[in-house]
């Protein structure tokens, strides 16, 4: 069974950095697909960055460029997004996604078959 799990959320100033992480278990192949999505209230679901574990591309929306920044380290089975000089705007939950594909990267979030439970992000002015 797969499982993701996010941590690294909490409250910080305009202007301050997170660093948030996503535990992942439960892949038998090296093929697939890590995705990082946000949800502002009463928004919808939106993409921040991905990453293939099979290649280690990465695809990162021209909107989310600049201050958001995923890495992995796979042998600790983990992704990260660090997200620096953040905004009132940037609060939300962050979720880590998952699906089973390689050589491929996608912020459609219907195509991601596993989610961690969010982390809260809020960014005080």
């Amino acid at each position: 069974e797969v499982q993701l799990v996010e941590s690294g959320g909490g409250l910080v100033q305009a202007g301050g950095s997170l660093r948030l992480a996503c535990l992942i278990s439960g892949f038998t192949s090296d093929d697939y697909l890590v995705g990082w999505f946000r949800q502002r209230s009463g928004k919808e679901r939106e993409g921040v960055s991905c990453i293939s574990h099979s290649d280690g591309s990465i695809y990162t929306p021209d909107s989310m460029k600049g201050r958001f920044t995923i890495s992995s380290d796979f042998a600790k089975n983990t992704v990260y997004l660090e997200l620096n000089g953040l905004y009132p705007v940037d609060t939300a939950v962050y979720y880590c996604a998952a699906v089973s594909v390689g050589y491929y990267t996608s912020l459609d979030p219907d195509e991601y078959a596993y989610w961690g439970q969010g982390t809260q992000v809020t960014v005080s002015s």
